[in-house]
């Protein structure tokens, strides 16, 4: 397989399982100490992972929990953050500006800043509260700090059974779905290498994965146009754009918003001769509950998404490292 390497993979994602120790005595802490609300900062793919991150807990917590753009609360503020409010964050580098900003102004009204610092060097690391380095899988650690959370407030009975098959199957079942997804991922390369557009739509923590997908790879890392929208709001607007040709993929994951992806992929056929339904359902995730699925369904969507980039990168000639103005330009 291009670009595949099974032992970094399940390394990668058995190192970010066995980070859950750390994260749960910091999120034991907090909870001892008191807090009043939590709030997800993030900006753009950290962005996504904090609406990935709220929709898990929406459905089984009355944490008082919210996400915000870290750009947009700069420059206006949120009066529910400040004492007693628990923000946490992931950064790659550390640096970006926004981020560096956000904490500064959330600290500045009394709020304390759990971190996921990739870089423990960088600013941010020495700047938050708490902090935990580690590289990548930023979707994994903020759902295991989120669910130890719900735990402790007797919301997520399931908690040691759930991980229980993380620990035992997550990575030989990611592993497993993205060799199952390569040969899939070779011909949607080829079909959509040269799209003038494309669309993705989907729902849940599909719509995260989506949004990200859509805006922090094809756009920044291939330079392909793209729109992303949530399956809610595909039948009050984009409908009406789509025709024969139009290239539209529906990103539909085992979560309880998974209603909302089928109905856009049981409508597309009647109107589109160009749409893909990826379907987290296709891959056999062995050793997982029933129950569970949903859970990490968009971690399955990731491990299929992986194969396409390769692939594009490949026939593009364009090595996705590469960008025009990011970290180039100041702006």
């Amino acid at each position: 397989m291009l670009k595949f390497d099974e032992e970094k993979q399940r390394n990668g994602i058995n190192g970010a399982l066995a980070l859950r120790d750390r994260i749960n005595e910091v999120a034991d802490r907090i909870c001892e100490e008191g807090y009043r609300n939590i709030c997800w900062l993030g900006i753009g793919g950290t962005y996504a992972s904090c609406m990935q991150t709220l929709v898990h807990m929406n459905e089984f917590t009355e944490i008082d929990t919210f996400v915000e753009n870290a750009a947009e609360y700069c420059a206006t503020g949120n009066r529910r953050i400040g004492k007693g409010s628990i923000v946490i964050i992931s950064s790659v580098t550390g640096s970006t500006e926004e981020m560096v900003r956000g904490v500064e102004k959330a600290q500045e009204a009394g709020a304390k800043v759990f971190g996921f610092i990739d870089v423990e060097t960088a600013a941010l690391a020495q700047m938050v509260d708490y902090e935990i380095a580690y590289p990548a899988n930023e979707q994994l650690k903020f759902f295991m700090a989120a669910d130890r959370f719900m735990f402790n407030k007797r919301e997520f009975p399931e908690y040691n059974r759930f991980y229980e098959e993380m620990d035992a199957h997550l990575a030989s079942a990611l592993i497993e779905a993205e060799k199952e997804a390569d040969e899939f991922g070779r011909e949607f390369a080829k079909k959509h290498k040269d799209d003038a557009i494309h669309y993705f739509v989907g729902a849940g923590n599909q719509w995260g994965a989506a949004y990200s997908y859509a805006m922090c790879y094809w756009e920044e890392q291939h330079w392909i146009r793209t729109k992303s929208i949530h399956a809610a709001e595909f039948f009050h607007g984009m409908l009406e754009i789509v025709e024969r040709d139009t290239p539209v993929t529906v990103f539909v994951g085992e979560d309880s918003q998974r209603e909302l992806a089928e109905r856009v992929a049981k409508f597309l056929p009647r109107i589109c001769g160009n749409y893909t339904v990826i379907d987290t359902k296709d891959y056999a995730l062995t050793g997982f509950s029933e129950e569970f699925r949903g859970y990490i369904s968009h971690l399955v969507m990731r491990a299929v998404t992986q194969r396409i980039d390769v692939y594009i990168e490949q026939l593009n000639c364009h090595p996705m490292e590469i960008r025009r103005y990011y970290r180039r330009l100041d702006y």
